[in-house]
């Protein structure tokens, strides 16, 4: 089966869930739903729009390749690094640095990606915008709460941009065998982490008793955590057909990579609550902001892209 041939194919399966968890949320919301709003059901259904809208966009980038890939990741870094720095508290001092965070910084580093330059964009962000930005914020001569300032600009682009724009940075690997395929990494990557990030939620309704952090996310609970996290795995272990990874070796990544983006959602919980929000922003119905739906890719497109470079590549 060709690339494009595994492509369809999975995006069809995909359909298919989705189109049966519409008729399932259709049917839920007529029995349950019509004479009085039920939360439950209703943040289901806004669940299964928003899905059907990424899959989509996925969708339409997969089919462009290369180019579409990197210029709908970067425009989600844009996106999740302006909700980041909308909930920071900046001063006129710190204009010049986001700037050159926004326009430099970002691009930068997905043209790196794009020129394949591994040397350099592995530690462009983490090593010479870090210590421009703070040398740019020096500058501006403002020391009112200095540290946290450059501490919170840094953390933003780390997170926003440089974790996220290592999705991409999967079309760049030569992979013996697998030439053509790597979009298909990209599809096991998003599909089993927000695959966990699903059934984590389906499990803790089900039989969710225990809070894991309620503290941090009062819906998630022990019993969500182990049955979401053991569900994609398994699924990860079963898409191993569409990765250059043996079965057992697909579903040993998928659960680093769910716990990884269990972490992601807990350390993005956690910054939320600093900030007394709940949500990130109103982008996408049902799930909050940009940041609310990548906050578990962020954590483990890192870990996925470097295991994958070290065992997998020439």
């Amino acid at each position: 089966m060709t690339a494009a041939q595994q492509t369809v194919s999975l995006f069809v399966g995909v359909a298919a869930v989705l189109t049966v968890a519409s008729v399932i949320g259709y049917v839920l919301h007529q029995r349950f739903a019509t004479e009085a709003p039920n939360p439950a059901i209703d943040n289901l259904n806004s669940r299964i729009k928003a899905w059907w809208s990424m899959v989509a966009l996925l969708a339409i980038a997969f089919a462009i390749g290369k180019a579409g890939v990197i210029v709908l990741f970067a425009l989600a870094s844009l996106a999740a690094l302006r909700e980041f720095i909308t909930l920071t508290p900046t001063r006129r001092g710190d204009h010049v640095a986001l700037a050159v965070a926004f326009f430099i910084a970002l691009p930068l580093q997905y043209y790196l990606i794009w020129i394949g330059w591994y040397g350099l964009y592995s530690v462009f962000i983490p090593v010479y915008v870090f210590l421009l930005l703070a040398a740019i914020a020096a500058l501006r001569q403002d020391t009112t709460n200095f540290m946290s300032r450059v501490a919170e600009t840094q953390w933003g682009l780390m997170v926003c941009v440089f974790s996220l724009s290592h999705v991409p940075a999967l079309l760049v690997l030569e992979i013996p065998g697998y030439d053509g395929r790597n979009i298909l990494l990209i599809a096991f990557l998003i599909l089993v982490v927000q695959s966990s990030d699903v059934l984590q939620y389906v499990w803790g309704k089900l039989l969710g008793r225990h809070k894991i952090a309620p503290d941090l996310s009062p819906s998630k609970t022990v019993e969500g955590f182990v049955g979401g996290i053991a569900s994609a795995s398994v699924l990860g272990a079963f898409l191993w057909w569409i990765t250059p990874f043996s079965p057992w070796q697909a579903g040993a990544i998928a659960l680093l990579i769910n716990l990884m983006g269990f972490f992601g959602g807990l350390v993005m919980s956690a910054i939320k609550r600093d900030r007394g929000v709940k949500d990130w922003g109103w982008m996408i119905e049902g799930h909050g902001g940009v940041l609310d739906r990548l906050d578990s890719v962020i954590f483990a497109a890192p870990v996925f892209f470097h295991i994958t470079r070290y065992w997998w590549t020439v």
